[in-house]
């Protein structure tokens, strides 16, 4: 039991796991041992019977054997199920070193047989190594490989050690014949455990019980390969890593040779090098690779090897000496296979198990055994065909370095974008969007067709965006819209047409003009103005006095626009005296709303100030109809002092659309003067609360610069409205600039927070708990039911929080894949959660991932489960630290709610507490605490 616990507090290994993580392990662990026996000694004959000029031949034959065999094994894969492949594949090692010694112990082996040997267990070696890792991968789930993966790898380097260590012992004592008989029977002892692992996780899953016939052409593992970006960037920095191996260890050989002639010496030190290394990656492996991954990530973890090699070959290029090679030699040995095999396992792991099966051992197995040939020839056509020093082999390993690098960071976007797909799939209402690659004439045509066949609302939505573009193109078939039945479609096309600013003249003014409806007259004359630059007076000599009263206004409207910074132009046709007629008319008690919404329009437009105070009468005017006109009316005016004066109609839902209109008219102005009112306090805080909603609408580097602001504002709605507005500004425009550390404070706080929440939540259920046990009389009906109400405003703090947090996160990281990611969390379904959680715990880092990962696991389980305690809460509080931090936090609501739970207890040890509110700034939680007060001294 106690090395349970230090196994579950060291390596993070859980209830349940542990056995199938022994048995992992072991079973890593002999067939590594087996191969550390097989590889030296095999190896030993080839080079005392051929010698080390034979290598290079030997390197090729290896990439061509590879690339045969791997189409038999694919084939084999399709045919069978892996447990079968796998088996046949340990019994086939198994003949062929029963042989092997056979041909030893008579004296039959010659040098062709040597090469067959030689060759078998180079692809035996990666082949063994690849079919474990496919059985790993099966084996746990995401979570647990993470977690569990440095854990077992270091099975692989305990047996790299010991096999070694075995080796160099029995080798000079019993011979190979008898060394080759003892891996037999290690390898014989792996297929019954084996058998014991697949029944224990793998049947459960029921992947493998039906044989699968393929055969397409399409299931192929290069053609997989190449349809997959994942798989092809994987497959090149398996290929690089295992070039720059061969070549460094080329550089190894060759300059410990040349510094150690004797044999012996230069036994030793192989050996003692060797084994250092191995003994480095099990350090590594056991305290280092789980923590890094973990922590870090697989993108950082993916770096260390190649950067460790970069800096030990730059060094070694400009001082060329044994020892720095060494070094290099020594990173490549103990973080080859414990970093970054975990991290380019945990790499797969997001692929379909289905396309892994038929194509990692190809990517294990045949392009090990290529590159293998690649350096090959590297070597012969350098070191044979050049006769250059190896030294000069450091140049080509640093350009690998450097494209091996490349490859780390593109594989990293596509193991998140694979996670995101996946996770996109099972939630089902968020499917992949296939790009396209549309022309600009498809647009156009696409537009035209809305405009010919659409509906209103297609028509209407059409219209605004061909404002933005201002495309002539579209003249025609807009100029067909003045006829469309609709009045709205009809206005809009006219003022399209305007912004169009094409010089031809429509035929259809007089038709427009008589249509009876006052904005589209108004358009119109827009319209007719434009193209009448040379002589405007023309126009408003002909329409100021027209007989219809809509066309007479109308033409008024569009002279208080012209005329708005034109003295002359104003004081020509007298406009100010023609705006007092027409706002006296509408202090008649029978003067139309089309009247008095024609008035207020034009005082707005007119810049002069005189009239604003017969805005602000409609403003506060009873009719809605009247406000609603006034309220577009102060939007025309720009006046400043309307800005406060609109606040109010925020908190109506029927007017907010209008005011947010009119407040949009002001333009950037508008973002810090709002600003500035929220940090003030220079409106009620229902109106600061929906602010963040006008500010969302006005996008700008400086809107989103001033919603920032509001981060650090006391009030949490505030603060919720603006994460939220700028989450918003975030998904329509990403190129704007958002303080990235700030972001990071904010979610670190915001997990605070939840903190504070949770352990508030989990004492007061506790509390209700034990009060339940109670009878009526001790605790009553209101002091159930404002417990009740406390216990729901916490679990809405709790949500909202949770909100916060993963608006803020896609601030930092995109909101378009945390949004899939929250909602995932959020699902019901456990696939959809799973994949979420393992998206996120590798998209995060530090103290972020350290904090929000396990408040994140916590979404999907009771707050009420013993393991919300072990993992978020280190304490329990009592009820009174509860209520002191609650009453502490910015959070008026819950203030309340804990003030009324306090009056209903009438627990005088509460007071302190009640006193504190006193002070308190709004003068709601002020009056409440004083009402709460009284009740405790009146029990006293």
């Amino acid at each position: 039991m106690k090395l349970q616990e230090v196994l579950k507090r060291t390596f993070n290994i859980q209830e349940g796991e542990f056995r199938i993580a022994f048995l992992m392990q072991l079973y890593v662990f002999l067939i590594i041992t087996s191969l550390l026996i097989i590889k030296p000694t095999v190896n030993s004959l080839f080079l005392s019977e051929l010698g080390v000029e034979s290598l290079p031949i030997a390197f090729l034959w290896v990439a061509l054997i590879a690339y045969l065999s791997s189409y038999l094994y694919s084939r084999a894969l399709n045919r069978f199920s892996l447990l079968k492949v796998v088996k046949t594949t340990l019994s086939i090692t198994i003949l062929i070193l029963t042989l092997l010694v056979i041909l030893l112990k008579f004296n039959l082996l010659n040098a062709w047989m040597l090469f067959f040997f030689y060759v078998w267990v180079a692809i035996h070696a990666v082949l063994s190594a690849s079919q474990f890792w496919v059985l790993a991968n099966l084996v746990f789930n995401p979570r647990e490989a993470k977690r569990l993966f440095g854990f077992i790898g270091s099975g692989a380097i305990l047996g790299g050690i010991f096999g070694g260590y075995l080796t160099s012992i029995l080798a000079p004592l019993i011979g190979n014949n008898n060394v080759f008989i003892l891996a037999i029977v290690i390898l014989f002892l792996c297929i019954p455990l084996l058998g014991t692992i697949w029944r224990l996780r793998v049947e459960k899953l029921n992947l493998f019980k039906v044989k699968k016939r393929t055969g397409l052409d399409s299931d192929r593992p290069l053609r997989l390969i190449r349809n997959s970006k994942h798989l092809t960037y994987l497959a090149s920095i398996l290929g690089i890593s295992v070039i720059v191996a061969k070549l460094v260890d080329y550089q190894f050989s060759d300059f410990a040779a040349a510094a150690i002639p004797d044999p012996d010496e230069l036994t030793s030190f192989f050996a003692f090098w060797f084994s250092t290394f191995n003994l480095l990656s099990l350090g590594i492996q056991l305290f280092v690779t789980h923590r890094v991954v973990g922590v870090w990530g697989v993108g950082f973890s993916m770096l260390i090897l190649p950067m460790g090699i970069l800096v030990g070959s730059v060094l070694f290029f400009f001082f060329p000496e044994l020892a720095l090679i060494v070094f290099v030699k020594a990173v490549d040995g103990s973080f080859k296979q414990s970093v970054n095999k975990s991290a380019m396992e945990l790499l797969a792991l997001p692929l379909p198990f289905d396309l892994k099966n038929k194509t990692k051992t190809y990517i294990d197995v045949v392009v090990d055994s290529l590159a293998t040939g690649v350096a090959g020839f590297i070597l012969v056509f350098f070191v044979r065909g050049l006769s250059a020093p190896s030294v000069y082999i450091t140049g080509i390993v640093i350009l690998l370095l450097i494209l091996w690098v490349y490859f780390v960071f593109k594989v990293r976007e596509e193991y998140f974008q694979t996670f995101r797909d996946n996770l996109a799939m099972v939630l089902e209402s968020k499917t992949p969007i296939k790009k396209l690659n549309l022309k600009r004439n498809s647009v156009v045509d696409g537009m035209k067709k809305v405009f010919e066949n659409g509906s209103e609302s297609q028509i209407l939505f059409m219209l605004s965006k061909l404002r933005e573009i201002n495309d002539p193109r579209f003249f025609p078939e807009v100029q067909k819209l003045l006829s469309h039945p609709s009045l709205k479609v009809r206005t809009a096309a006219i003022q399209s047409l305007y912004f169009l600013n094409v010089h031809t003249m429509v035929t259809e003014i007089p038709q427009l003009l008589a249509s009876q409806d006052e904005d589209l007259i108004t358009a119109t004359l827009e319209y007719v103005l434009l193209h009448s630059n040379t002589d405007k007076s023309k126009v408003f000599d002909k329409f100021l006095d027209h007989e219809d009263p809509r066309i007479a206004r109308a033409a008024l409207f569009c002279l208080a626009r012209e005329s708005r910074d034109n003295i002359s132009l104003r004081s020509h046709y007298r406009l100010k005296e023609r705006i007092e007629a027409l706002l006296s008319k509408t202090e008649e008690p029978q003067c139309s709303i089309e009247v008095i919404s024609s008035a207020l329009k034009i005082a707005g437009v007119a810049n002069i100030p005189e009239f604003y105070p017969h805005l602000s009468r409609a403003l506060k005017n009873e009719d809605p109809e009247i406000q609603k006109e006034a309220i577009e009316a102060t939007g025309l005016s720009l006046y400043p002092p309307f800005i406060k004066e609109l606040l109010p109609f925020l908190t109506d839902k029927t007017q907010r659309p209008l005011v947010i209109e009119a407040y949009l008219a002001y333009g950037q102005y508008l973002a810090p003067y709002l600003i500035g009112v929220i940090q003030n306090r220079e409106a009620p805080l229902t109106q600061c609360r929906l602010i963040p909603l006008v500010l969302k609408r006005m996008p700008s580097q400086q809107t989103v610069s001033s919603l920032m602001l509001l981060l650090d504002d006391q009030d949490v709605t505030i603060r919720q409205e603006a994460i939220r507005a700028l989450s918003d500004l975030k998904r329509d425009y990403p190129q704007y600039r958002f303080d990235h550390l700030k972001v990071v404070r904010n979610i670190l706080e915001e997990c605070r927070m939840y903190h504070q929440s949770l352990s508030a939540l989990h004492t007061q259920i506790i509390i209700s708990y034990r009060n339940r046990t109670k009878s009526r009389q001790v605790v009553t009906d209101d002091e159930r039911n404002a417990r009740s109400s406390l216990l729901e405003l916490l679990e809405r703090r709790l949500d909202a929080g949770l909100e916060r947090i993963f608006k803020l996160l896609g601030l930092r990281f995109g909101t378009q894949d945390i949004d899939i990611a929250y909602e995932g969390i959020l699902s019901e379904k456990q696939d959809a959660q799973a994949r979420a959680i393992e998206y996120l715990d590798n998209l995060l880092y530090g103290d972020l991932r350290r904090k929000l990962m396990p408040i994140i696991e916590n979404t999907i389980l009771d707050v009420s489960s013993e393991e919300v305690q072990q993992t978020l809460l280190s304490k329990v509080p009592t009820e009174y630290e509860c209520f002191q931090t609650l009453l502490q936090a910015h959070d008026h609501k819950i203030k309340l709610a804990v003030l009324y739970l306090i009056g209903e207890q009438k627990n005088p040890k509460y007071q302190p507490l009640v006193e504190m509110m006193l002070g308190n700034e709004d003068e709601r939680i002020r009056d409440f605490a004083g009402q709460i007060l009284g009740k405790l001294k009146a029990v006293q």
